[in-house]
């Protein structure tokens, strides 16, 4: 069975696990970055370490909004001129999208280096905090060119339909990190210096690995040193289809300004680190979800196209399931053992009893998480990117950015984590009423299409 012929007819408990479990493996490869970091760091450095990373991110999240501006763009025209058979354009599409990822790269090392402390600053960090987020900034900004080529070109590999190969492009860097932080921070005894030099080399060994693809012979698309060279006509259509993820991820490092300034604000720099342990437990309960996404997104495209609805409605429903499946599993061990997973960044007793409490607030609405992330994504999948864009930033940004500037006045830090489950609930309510509506309207077609057949 081919594989269009597969989408439209084959068992979708099947499919889903097809296409999602190689996505899933990638996006929690990806996630491991900077929890191994803070690991690490919280373990072998402290506390005061985990805050300077923590006030770093909204930093790295620009750095990636950059490779996803320009390499998930330009995947999309690449994956299209593939199809229509133009290798050669596509292959002068990538090369423009190389050069750009390293000149937008050397010019975001160049600003972050120049106004290194106010970014800092303004991200959250206190004086005792800002020693610990220089160092560590200033040597991941010495190799931003690595992330740009290795995260950015990384998408023009699954663009030739090779995504285990894309895979281990996450996992060469994920497993590298995960060997080199404890070399470099205990026994070479670097301290936060040596996580980021162990992210930095590591991002290079994936960025020489997807060089070493494009310009071995193994891939269908090569790099070819006459396509080095800007083409604006070329590349601008690419920016264009990539400024809507780019848009989202800088509204992360927005949001993660804000939280972190909250968290300064109304519990001092012990919050900040508590919340970026926190942040790394949820990331790794939440990754799988954007892999059943990606998964799930063309066997409900290709339904949905095939008018085929109530396959669309199942695949849907059973992405909803395995999503909250995920995140009611993660639920339990959080509310169970919250001291436990703090524990493993870090045992000051401070921290741990600061980080629990936290833990166990803002994931208070976990369980309902998978259905709002997968709902909210239906609507992308189904050609209606405008809902999609309003329910997947409710819950991240256009709910939780409100909460935490008006709950912290009436709860002080407490208020900070009431924020999470105050977004959770109200984005998984509006998505929920959104998604009745829409799926009465495809049950409305679904009909009209039996009532063709039967005349």
């Amino acid at each position: 069975m081919d594989r269009s012929r597969e989408l439209g007819e084959g068992r979708i408990t099947h499919l889903l696990i097809k296409f999602s479990v190689p996505a899933i493996v990638g996006m929690m490869v990806n996630a491991l970055y900077n929890v191994v970091d803070r690991i690490f760091v919280g373990q072998g450095v402290g506390s005061m370490a985990i805050a300077g990373i923590t006030v770093g991110f909204p930093m790295m999240i620009v750095l990636m909004a950059f490779g996803m501006l320009i390499g998930q763009g330009a995947n999309a025209l690449i994956a299209i001129r593939l199809g229509e058979g133009k290798r050669d354009e596509a292959e002068l599409i990538m090369g423009n999208a190389m050069v750009l990822l390293v000149v937008s790269s050397l010019a975001l090392t160049v600003l972050g280096l120049i106004f290194m402390d106010p970014l800092l600053r303004l991200f959250g960090a206190s004086e005792a905090v800002l020693p610990f987020g220089r160092a560590y900034m200033k040597i991941i900004l010495y190799g931003s060119v690595f992330q740009g080529i290795g995260f950015g070109m990384n998408n023009f590999i699954r663009s030739e339909g090779n995504p285990k190969i894309a895979m281990m492009t996450m996992l060469i860097g994920a497993v590298l990190n995960t060997i080199l932080d404890p070399i470099f921070i205990y026994l070479f005894k670097m301290g936060i210096k040596g996580a980021a030099w162990a992210t930095i080399l590591s991002q290079a060994a994936s960025a020489a690995w997807v060089l070493w693809h494009f310009a071995g012979g193994r891939s269908v698309l090569r790099l070819r040193v006459k396509n080095l060279r800007m083409n604006w006509p070329v590349i601008w259509p690419a920016l264009a289809i990539g400024f809507a993820p780019f848009s989202m991820q800088l509204a992360a490092g927005l949001l993660n300004s804000i939280l972190n300034r909250q968290l300064v604000n109304y519990g001092g720099d012990l919050a900040v680190s508590a919340m970026g342990i926190v942040s790394s437990i949820a990331t790794l309960i939440v990754m799988p979800i954007f892999g059943i996404n990606q998964g799930v997104q063309p066997i409900i495209g290709y339904n949905y196209g095939a008018r085929k609805f109530d396959r669309v409605k199942r695949a849907l429903w059973g992405a909803v399931l395995a999503a909250t499946a995920v995140v009611v599993f993660g639920f339990i061990v959080i509310q169970l053992f919250p001291a436990w997973l703090i524990g493993f960044f870090n045992r000051d007793p401070k921290l741990l009893a600061l980080g629990t409490r936290a833990l166990r607030t803002f994931n208070t609405m976990l369980p309902v998480i998978g259905f709002q992330i997968v709902s909210a994504a239906y609507f992308q999948f189904v050609g209606k990117p405008r809902q999609a864009m309003i329910l997947s930033l409710s819950r991240q940004i256009l709910l939780l950015i409100p909460a935490l500037l008006i709950l912290p006045r009436f709860f002080g830090i407490d208020g900070v984590f009431y924020a999470g489950p105050v977004s959770d609930l109200g984005s998984a309510m509006l998505t929920g009423f959104c998604l009745y509506r829409e799926l009465q309207h495809l049950e409305e077609r679904h009909l009209e299409g039996l009532a063709l057949e039967e005349t």
